[in-house]
């Protein structure tokens, strides 16, 4: 298992859009994929868990990642939350 965390810097949060965004871009991974914000662990292939668990801007997340692709799935996750995730 790899993990790493990250604050959320995205204005509006983990809504519909960039929760979408995450979770499509994690489902090609083997690897299981979660998000843990504010004692939550949510599922980051499931853009309806994103959604649920309310994660706001400012807000500490770590993702974990746990399978054959872990490191590769752990990259592409950080990199789409530092980037905005297209927001």
């Amino acid at each position: 298992m790899v993990s790493q965390t990250i604050t959320l810097t995205n204005g509006s949060g983990l809504h519909m859009r960039p929760a979408g965004v995450l979770a499509s871009a994690m489902v090609p991974f083997a690897s299981d994929v979660t998000i843990v914000a504010a004692g939550k662990e949510v599922n980051a292939k499931s853009l309806m868990a994103i959604v649920a668990a309310g994660i706001k801007c400012g807000t500490e997340v770590e993702v974990r990642c746990e399978g054959a692709d872990e490191q590769a799935a752990l990259d592409a996750a950080i990199q789409l939350i530092e980037s905005g995730l297209g927001e």
